[in-house]
């Protein structure tokens, strides 16, 4: 009986001993440019699925109509897009340096209109974590968020008037980069102040 619970002990420490090793020895990939572990994307889901589960579904408080749609375009544009994109464009250089990639909400198969706007609601309020998706319950209003989630559940069909609010703005000129130390040999250097 000895052996046997020794055998048991030894039986749950080995895959903790394991995987402390394969963390510590640095194996673990942690780059947004690694393949990401076995099942770790069907665990993630699981396990957002089964804690959106514990809350109950909220019923939107604003309707879906072309004021709040457009508001919630222009919350969009300024906190969102960077990430999630804009009308028909594909994902952003930010965007691709992430993982996972966040999904282009407004366009292809990414976008969320099969989803209740209590569902789109609390992902935007909370949050998902390991994904760089923050939660904006302290950032943005409730109606912001609600304005939001009409948004993105609605995004097959928006208004012309929100989907102008969802134009891209042009991007701001560019400065030249700095010259390197290198460039710099043989010239006296530039004295700032007194």
């Amino acid at each position: 009986m000895k052996k046997f619970i020794i055998g048991v002990i030894v039986g749950l420490l080995l895959p903790v001993i394991g995987g402390y090793l394969y963390i510590k020895m640095g194996m673990m990939p942690v780059a947004t440019a690694s393949a990401p572990l076995p099942m770790e994307v069907q665990i993630a889901h699981m396990a957002l699925r089964a804690r959106m589960a514990k809350d109950p579904v909220q019923q939107s408080p604003i309707p879906a109509d072309e004021p709040n749609m457009t508001q919630g375009a222009h919350v969009y544009v300024e906190n969102c897009a960077f990430c999630h994109g804009f009308i028909g464009e594909k994902a952003s250089f930010a965007a691709k340096g992430m993982f996972p990639l966040p999904p282009q909400l407004l366009s292809g198969d990414d976008m969320v209109t099969d989803d209740p706007p209590g569902k789109i609601y609390w992902k935007v309020e909370n949050g998902i974590r390991l994904t760089g998706m923050p939660g904006f319950k302290d950032m943005l209003t409730p109606t912001q968020i609600w304005q939001v989630s009409q948004l993105l559940k609605n995004a097959d069909k928006l208004p012309e008037q929100t989907k102008a609010a969802l134009a891209k703005t042009p991007a701001l000129p560019v400065a030249p980069p700095s010259p390197t130390p290198a460039a710099m040999q043989g010239k006296k250097p530039i004295k700032v102040g007194h």
